[in-house]
């Protein structure tokens, strides 16, 4: 039998897009089926051919629900790919939502290119429609953590929880003899609502997450910038707009303002969710209990809400997004996405950033290229619907509420490992931050390990 082989298509040397084609015994299996974001370059890789004959792919392995994990699926099946998606069923609960809307975002910017001649492309077209995400939900095959499943021909793989959001997996894949085990993107320690990293203790091939490879996140857990920024739009009547991931990063946020309220250390001012894709996740999060740590359980059974502030007003409609913009101060206006490249909160970064009073607030990872990290690295304007927009609001930031672990943290979970493995890739990161971890797992643990690069070939 030829040797298991994978092949890094996507999250090699960047944090999006990630694709990592496994080829073991005549079966085709992909993990992770991803878009690309950020920079002009990578977002241009969706366009591209397929690097694989989409056809001849078996199954799909996802980790988890985020775009950069998931959002190419309904492309891969536009280009022929009809197999299963196997991923854990709080991935296919957040699915149902994520894919739909992310196809609506394509079909929305593309004609609201064409309508004002903001393209170079005559007509501007969808990546992919709500139809081809449609069918991609149709293919989707849930599978409860911990169970062993056969996702092709003599293959055997299982899901382990990686605390990152609901539903997010460590991929395990035994294939003609060997172990590959991809983290995923691996969640913290002691953090609010998600238990901790599932250990893994054997693999013969090991791909890691680098995202925070080369740093700690702050030793708070974001509360002070919270409160400070809560505080500021208080004192000054104006608006705290949140660009936050729908999925994930607004549940963290929502728990922690309830929190903070609670316990009389901000006050309680109107916020206003203003996704319709992170009403129905925070709804998602609700019914999977069984996913929750201790602290947020703790909530629950007494009759609470964890992710309920006190004035709390959803914005379902576009009708209710678009009375935000006469919306006075004080409010808080939590907004998808969370990196500024698409959404409704483009809308608001439109109105308020030439305004004093608004405060902007980050609290998620900012990939190069995006708006994001545009405005957290200090531009006094910004480029949003073919317009230069002003920058005089405050801009934070801060990493404390990442819900990826940091340096210090991938190498605890790796410390867990029994014996190395063979051979280790450093994925899901930028240069510096995979290269930063390589030298640190090298360093400190003794293991073989190399960063991963895009299109290579290895085998497992």
């Amino acid at each position: 039998m030829t040797p298991p082989t994978l092949t890094f298509l996507g999250a090699a040397g960047t944090v999006t897009g990630a694709k990592f084609l496994l080829d073991a015994g005549g079966a085709r299996l992909l993990l992770e089926c991803g878009m690309f974001q950020g920079l002009r370059t990578l977002r241009e890789r969706n366009w591209a051919p397929p690097p694989v004959e989409m056809a001849r792919v078996d199954a799909v392995l996802l980790s988890h629900a985020h775009i950069d994990h998931s959002g190419y699926l309904p492309r891969l099946v536009r280009d022929g790919f009809s197999g299963p998606i196997f991923c854990s069923p709080g991935t296919a609960d957040l699915l149902r939502l994520m894919l739909p809307d992310a196809a609506r975002l394509q079909e929305e910017e593309a004609e609201y290119r064409n309508r004002t001649g903001a393209t170079r492309h005559r007509p501007a077209l969808p990546l992919f429609t709500e139809a081809d995400a449609e069918r991609t939900l149709r293919l989707l095959r849930r599978v409860e953590f911990e169970r062993s499943f056969a996702p092709a021909g003599g293959l055997e793989a299982r899901f382990h929880p990686s605390g990152h959001i609901l539903g997010a997996s460590i991929v395990d894949v035994q294939a003609g003899g060997r172990r590959l085990v991809y983290s995923g993107d691996l969640g913290r320690y002691h953090v609010p609502i998600m238990r901790d990293p599932s250990p893994v203790v054997a693999a013969d091939t090991l791909l890691i997450e680098s995202t925070y490879g080369d740093r700690a996140h702050p030793a708070d857990d974001g509360t002070p910038l919270i409160v400070r920024a809560v505080e500021r739009a208080a004192e000054r009547r104006g608006v705290l707009l949140v660009p936050a991931f729908a999925i994930g990063r607004t549940q963290d946020l929502l728990y922690l303002l309830r929190e903070l309220e609670s316990a009389g250390r901000v006050p309680s001012i109107p916020v206003y969710l203003d996704s319709p894709m992170a009403i129905e996740a925070t709804a998602v999060y609700a019914r999977h209990p069984e996913e929750h740590d201790e602290e947020t359980t703790r909530v629950t059974s007494a009759g609470g809400q964890p992710f309920v502030p006190s004035q709390f007003h959803v914005c379902r409609t576009v009708g209710d997004s678009k009375r935000l913009n006469d919306l006075p101060g004080p409010a808080i206006v939590i907004s998808g996405s969370g990196m500024a490249t698409g959404g409704r909160v483009l809308h608001h970064l439109r109105r308020r950033l030439p305004e004093a009073s608004t405060t902007v607030l980050f609290v998620g990872y900012q990939a190069a290229g995006t708006r994001g990290r545009m405005l957290r690295d200090g531009a006094d304007r910004v480029r949003i619907f073919g317009a230069d927009v002003p920058v005089r609001a405050t801009v934070l930031a801060t990493d404390a509420l990442s819900a990826h672990a940091d340096r210090g943290e991938l190498l605890r979970w790796l410390a867990g490992f029994g014996a190395p493995p063979a051979t280790t890739w450093c994925v899901h990161g930028e240069p510096p931050a995979a290269t930063a971890l390589r030298d640190a797992i090298r360093a400190g643990l003794g293991w073989k390990c190399d960063v991963a690069v895009d299109g290579a070939l290895t085998p497992v």
